[in-house]
């Protein structure tokens, strides 16, 4: 299968219909189309050869929906870039990815220079915001205009859809490497188990679509023939107003955007009747969260899903009728129709239900592997598994719990982070002697960034000024929302920083130490 596949078939069955709503632009198929295949003649036109990395860092727009469609008409590859990295951060992920091209909207326009400079590859910088277009970058529009259209490639199967960048083990950004199939097996297997998405219904999109979380929940919307009502951000009463206005079918929200949501004066003024599903990810939700926005969308079934960007991206769906059970509101849900998962011990042995271990997966949705990284990418698939760095256990009619993390990683407000980039990134500040991170409770984000720093003698830094030090060079989700200041950390015998003593006292749940 290929990701334009479905663009074929709505323009051959109803061309007509709006495909996209962005504020008052509506388009519809077959203005899509024509414009995907004339964008895709423009990125040619541009140099852009088969296998090329085309970069993007934009908020959500229709435009972004077409430059997920056109970069593999065109017969080149997908890199979204995270629009809350940091400079650097962006940077390394352009240069390791080697991308030719890179679109900015009018966000993104003052560091697109910057980005140049550092990214010796990147040849071309294309505007793709609505204000004018800055000297020195090609025009997205005028690109659309003064090119032809080209006959789409029909990239697909096993060749590479998308290099997506998440947080790295290793203190630095890896590029995960997902092919058609990979997306599309996700797409379809999510579908087959829990119905998310409403034939020809109308999906919201307020998370970001750099994430393939959005960019998953977009694959299923395509293939349902689905229309696509899109904000640049979320924005409670933004998002409200949209769902009433469009009447938008199916949501993709994360639990502290349910928050936000319930806690909004005026929710209940909203009509939001059309609203027929719900899925949410990244942490389970809340007894009382869940019966507050059970209540603001009240005919709407609720699904979430466990997954992560390695699966393209999910692995298993807690349906809306395994809400019903209050016990299985904290699990992870069961294997989606495509995936199959167990529970293993260090050596990779199937492990008795009940007993924790680590989360492993497998299936034709696991990644092709991290971009020019062989040794990490026969750790992760060793054995023909994905190894999730997920601790948890599985009971007897196959629902799974997390319970820990074995790779040392924060999920905070949908992202992870990786604790040893944040570390880093203090480590480098002369008044540190030594820290960990790791991750707290916290009721709006799930967990939150929390340091504990040993100082040099002498050297006493607030939290204020090591937080603005950390901004420098990583993502501001990624810098510390909390510090505790000790006289020493608690070590192994191996002389190994031991966090989970660290976290003992900020999680009081027995057994379970992530949210």
């Amino acid at each position: 299968m290929y990701i334009t596949q479905s663009l074929h078939q709505m323009l051959q069955q109803d061309p007509h219909r709006p495909l996209t709503v962005y504020g008052d632009r509506i388009r519809t198929v077959a203005e899509s189309a024509s414009r995907v295949s004339r964008l895709a003649g423009g990125l040619r036109a541009l140099g852009v050869a088969s296998g090329d990395r085309v970069a993007i860092l934009s908020l959500n727009s229709d435009r972004y929906h077409e430059y997920l469609l056109a970069v593999p008409w065109a017969d080149a590859v997908i890199t979204p870039v995270n629009t809350r990295w940091s400079v650097v951060e962006i940077a390394t992920a352009l240069r390791e990815s080697r991308a030719r091209v890179l679109l900015v909207d009018d966000t993104f326009n003052s560091i697109a220079e910057e980005l140049q400079e550092q990214c010796p590859e990147l040849t071309t910088v294309v505007h793709c915001g609505d204000e004018a277009c800055p000297p020195g970058m090609a025009d997205y529009e005028q690109l659309i205009a003064d090119s032809e259209p080209v006959e789409d490639a029909r990239r697909g199967g096993d060749a590479l859809f998308g290099l997506f960048y998440t947080g790295g083990t290793s203190g630095s950004p890896k590029g995960v490497m997902i092919s058609h199939n990979n997306i599309m097996i996700s797409a379809l297997g999510s579908l087959a188990t829990c119905g998310f998405i409403s034939p020809w219904g109308r999906l919201l999109h307020v998370a970001p679509m750099f994430h393939l979380a959005d960019i998953g929940v977009w694959s299923m919307a395509m293939l349902a023939s689905s229309a696509h009502v899109i904000l640049p951000a979320f924005v409670p009463r933004d998002t409200l107003k949209a769902i009433a206005e469009h009447q938008v079918t199916d949501a993709l929200l994360v639990p502290t955007m349910m928050q936000m949501i319930v806690d909004l004066p005026e929710a209940s003024s909203y009509d939001l009747s059309s609203v027929t599903n719900v899925l949410y990810g990244t942490s389970p939700i809340s007894e009382k969260l869940l019966q507050r926005i059970r209540g603001t969308f009240s005919g709407a079934a609720f699904m979430s899903a466990y997954g992560m960007t390695e699966l393209s991206p999910i692995a298993t769906i807690l349906t809306d009728a395994d809400h019903e059970t209050p016990e299985l509101r904290r699990s992870a849900g069961r294997s989606a129709a495509h995936s199959e998962v167990r529970i293993v011990d260090a050596d990779d042995n199937e492990l008795p239900r009940g007993s924790v271990g680590e989360v492993v997966v497998r299936g034709d949705h696991m990644m092709l592997g991290y971009w020019q990284r062989e040794e990490e990418t026969a750790q992760a698939l060793r054995g023909g598994w994905m190894h999730t760095g997920d601790g948890g256990y599985m009971d007897e009619n196959g629902y799974v719990f997390i319970v820990d993390r074995i790779k040392d990683m924060i999920v905070s407000g949908g992202e992870n982070v990786y604790s040893i980039e944040v570390e880093n990134a203090l480590a480098h500040h002369p008044a540190v002697s030594a820290c960990a991170v790791i991750g707290i409770p916290d009721e709006q984000w799930g967990e939150k960034v929390h340091a504990v720093v040993v100082l040099h003698p002498d050297h006493q830094p607030g939290a204020a000024e090591l937080q603005d030090f950390c901004r420098k060079t990583i993502a501001g989700y990624k810098v510390p929302r909390s510090f505790a200041f000790v006289d020493s950390l608690p070590l192994s015998g191996a002389g190994k920083i031991l966090k989970r003593e660290l976290r003992k006292q900020y999680w009081p749940q027995e057994g379970r130490q992530v949210n």
